[in-house]
């Protein structure tokens, strides 16, 4: 009995072993071949104001493809982005969106109810309140290597449009530190089948080790019996 305990337990943890290095393995290799995301760094950001009303409320969080500055991210009008703006946001980064990127022509009317971005009416469907596209007056032509950040909550945000007096209240692309994405399935995907193939990979070779030192320390068998009726060898009749 005590043999086919061992040897049972000894199966058991060669198929845990076998099945957790296989799930490391592919979580390994699915995140890797998903995109190109194992190129990027993601990151969750809390949202704490107001100001990406309806996109994010405050409380709120969203997920980030980082870079250590914007030449490395493919930024894009209409894109949310976390900027490096100390001057805005001392200490943190600002959630923005971006309206207009270097040489566009960005504008402001008083009386209409949408920007002009190089002479035409830009939609923006993401805004709270469309009937008020910005507060105040403007029109701004962004140089080359830099961008013009706007709030979706238009009516409380500190942004482009409120600092219109340094550079036209552009930013530099170099400060965008990353771009809103949707939620990384893949990885989160990936990283859950390598945390389990590591457990089920750890518990097989603690059930490996339990088996070996069970059959080592197996007691020797005792001394076959004689059969019923049967004297054994030496006995008198």
């Amino acid at each position: 009995m005590e043999r086919r305990r061992g040897r049972r337990r000894g199966i058991a943890a060669i198929v845990l072993l076998v099945a957790g290095g296989l799930l490391v393995l592919g979580g390994t290799v699915y995140g890797a071949t998903s995109g190109g995301h194992a190129e990027v760094a993601y990151e969750k950001h809390g949202v704490s104001g107001d100001n990406m009303r309806p996109t994010y409320a405050a409380g709120g969080s969203g997920w980030f493809s980082m870079g250590a500055a914007g030449e490395e991210l493919e930024i894009g009008r209409g894109d949310v982005v976390l900027a490096a703006v100390p001057q805005w946001r001392p200490g943190g980064l600002l959630l923005s969106r971006v309206v207009a990127r270097g040489g566009d022509r960005i504008e402001h009317r008083r009386g209409e109810n949408t920007l002009r971005l190089n002479g035409e009416p830009l939609d923006e469907p993401y805004v709270l309140d469309r009937s008020v596209p910005a507060v105040v007056t403007f029109d701004v032509t962004v140089p080359e290597g830099r961008l013009f950040l706007m709030g979706d909550n238009r009516g409380n945000s500190v942004d482009s449009s409120a600092h219109l007096s340094a550079d036209g209240g552009t930013v530099a692309l170099s400060a965008i530190r990353g771009e809103a994405v949707v939620e990384p399935t893949e990885l989160i995907v990936a990283g859950g089948l390598a945390v389990v193939g590591a457990v089920v990979f750890l518990l097989g070779g603690v059930l490996g080790i339990v088996a070996l030192v069970a059959r080592r320390g197996k007691p020797a068998p005792a001394p076959a019996q004689p059969a019923w009726g049967v004297p054994a060898p030496g006995a008198s009749d």
